[in-house]
């Protein structure tokens, strides 16, 4: 089943909502559809999320889907490179959308973005906790034909284990010879799938020891996050607060208080110190300095509010 296909059957909105997904098995082709999707305002996402919750209207639902597939394009690209194929972890992280949509809550005051990121990475946790083993066992095709063939070969075999082989493999010398042999494959590839076969399931997500601490494993370095949408989102707003939103936070202010905000956080001395003191500002205003940082005070509380508008 392709990812297209595992949102066409999850809903029974139609298909192909706003015509632009190609009826295409090819990835590429999904991939570039999906990225010609339009995305939501904060307005559409609204209301649809509202019609959904309220009415189950599931043409809002698939217009909330493929508004986001976009996403799980991208959060599943973080996770290749071990050995699953891209498809199926798209797949995957559609269904994690899809559940993401279902239980979405417009009144929470998030956006999907943020909530459907949790579902879409949980269900390709899922996905590769489920194949890790099977993947470790066997990367390529001739690896897993070894693999299958080597397994029917065991079942002829008695076990023979002596003290010169134990660490290495559960067959003998001669066995492994013989298998080579009649599987037209070298003894070393023999031997590396034997140690495959009898190694023990790697546990990327340990429970919690026994002291309370979270055990380290290899889920924790399974992504790289400094590409992640919602570190990159993030990032841009802050940048985008600190200049516009900051520019615009100080042009709400009136004068004298604009000038004591700029003096007290923002110019800063080329020796990196601080900017004028509430002594400094008191004198110049010929005021107290009480009365100083009493307008300092109401200059950030106003200048909060006008980020929080704007952001």
């Amino acid at each position: 089943m392709t990812a297209l296909a595992t949102v066409n059957t999850q809903f029974a909105a139609p298909a192909n909502t706003w015509g632009l997904i190609p009826p295409l098995g090819h990835l590429d082709a999904y991939i570039s559809a999906v990225n010609k999707m339009p995305m939501l305002t904060l307005e559409q996402e609204q209301d649809f999320a509202r019609r959904l919750k309220n009415d189950n209207d599931l043409d809002a639902a698939g217009k909330l889907i493929m508004s986001h597939l976009r996403l799980v394009v991208s959060v599943s690209r973080q996770y290749l490179g071990y050995g699953l194929p891209h498809a199926d972890l798209i797949q995957e992280g559609n269904v994690g959308l899809m559940k993401a949509v279902k239980r979405f809550d417009p009144a929470q005051g998030v956006r999907l973005v943020s909530y459907a990121m949790h579902w879409i990475k949980a269900e390709i946790h899922e996905y590769i906790l489920r194949n890790w083993r099977m993947v470790k066992l066997a990367t390529t095709k001739s690896q897993r034909k070894l693999f299958f063939n080597l397994r029917s070969k065991k079942q002829g075999f008695k076990a023979e284990t002596d003290d010169n082989n134990a660490h290495r493999s559960n067959l003998s010398e001669s066995q492994i010879d013989q298998v080579a042999k009649d599987l037209n494959v070298k003894r070393e590839e023999v031997i590396e799938m034997e140690m495959r076969m009898s190694g023990a399931d790697v546990i990327l997500d340990p429970a919690p020891n026994d002291d309370g601490e979270e055990s380290f494993g290899p889920i924790a370095y399974l992504t790289d996050t400094n590409h992640e949408p919602t570190a990159v989102m993030e990032s841009h707003q802050r940048d985008v607060l600190a200049t516009d939103g900051l520019s615009l936070a100080l042009n709400s202010l009136d004068e004298r208080s604009r000038r004591i905000v700029q003096e007290r956080w923002l110019n800063v001395k080329d020796d990196g110190s601080g900017g004028m003191t509430l002594h400094d500002l008191a004198d110049e205003f010929g005021v107290s300095a009480e009365r100083i940082r009493q307008i300092e005070a109401s200059a950030m509380k106003k200048m909060k509010t006008a980020l929080l508008e704007f952001a």
